[in-house]
């Protein structure tokens, strides 16, 4: 389970944690999300567009790689794998989009 607050009247709703899926891992500590309601029943739960995370764990860069068409795989710290471009270093913070799990850019 879940804790959310209401921003408006501070009350606190406890939702299951699969209400999320796989963009569960991008929910961070005081984070805006939209949760559509149906009666009493939560629905949907909606994560900004794009999200900050530091890269924990990528390859070097390897000399003669350009950044056109070539990725390499990165671990970011909330552990989700995504394909970043070459010139990422470990340690940096990027923009990952949440809807597609993709990199978007350089924060």
């Amino acid at each position: 389970m879940l804790v959310f607050m209401d921003t408006e009247t501070y009350e606190q709703i406890e939702l299951p944690a699969d209400l999320l899926g796989e963009r569960r891992p991008f929910l961070q500590d005081g984070m805006t999300i939209v949760v559509e309601f149906y009666d009493e029943e939560a629905l949907n739960a909606t994560l900004p567009q794009k999200v900050t995370c530091k890269v924990v764990e990528t390859e070097p860069v390897v000399k003669g790689q350009t950044a056109a068409n070539s990725f390499k795989p990165a671990i970011l710290d909330n552990g989700v794998k995504v394909m970043v471009p070459p010139f990422i270093a470990q340690d940096e913070d990027i923009v990952v989009n949440t809807e597609t799990m993709d990199y978007s850019e350089r924060a």
